[in-house]
């Protein structure tokens, strides 16, 4: 091989392995602004896991700003938000089949619209910022009404609760919650 081409491939190479590199450590650098979270909760034979990197309010409008109205988010920060079920379930009275769903939100003043998209999509946004999301891998979506918070949450968080027959959905962060109803 000549000189020239072995010079050519060699910085190639390099670069190859920088780009990799300066990725891993922008990913991993984002990850102590967002830490990743996993949260399982069981009720009655079904278990339900969530999947999502926790980003901070710091001091920022969330609402209507960082987080836009009326625009799909991928309900969390860094890798798209996931919600698995082993078991069949009822959301707002639709049927959702087990599985792993990636879980997007189209947030507003006064409800959210909830979607369990079938499609897996990694960092959940593409580089100019906008949704990775295909709605035409949409399993279930529902509205809900937003609840406003009497104190600030100040990392947002997603968690579970058991109500009567219900298990419910929260999703809240800085003075704004929503609950998802669901039922095994």
């Amino acid at each position: 091989m000549p000189k020239l081409l072995k010079r050519i491939v060699f910085i190639l190479l390099g670069l190859v392995i920088i780009g990799f590199a300066g990725m891993y450590f922008m990913k991993q650098n984002t990850k102590k602004h967002s830490p990743e979270e996993i949260v399982t909760h069981t009720a009655k034979d079904a278990t339900f896991t969530v999947f999502y990197n926790r980003p901070y309010k710091k001091d920022r409008e969330i609402f209507g700003k960082l987080v836009p109205y009326n625009q799909v988010w991928r309900t969390g920060a860094n890798e798209a938000t996931t919600f698995t079920t082993d078991k069949d379930i009822f959301v707002d009275g639709t049927t959702l089949k087990a599985g792993t769903y990636t879980l997007w939100t189209i947030p507003n003043q006064k409800s959210w619209k909830v979607i369990f998209n079938s499609q897996e999509y990694g960092w959940g946004v593409n580089m100019d910022g906008t949704s990775k999301r295909d709605p035409a891998f949409d399993a279930l979506i529902v509205e809900v009404p937003t609840q406003p918070l009497l104190n600030i949450i100040e990392q947002f968080s997603i968690y579970f609760e058991n109500a009567n027959e219900f298990t419910i959905l929260y999703l809240a962060w800085d003075r704004t919650a929503v609950a998802v109803p669901i039922k095994v």
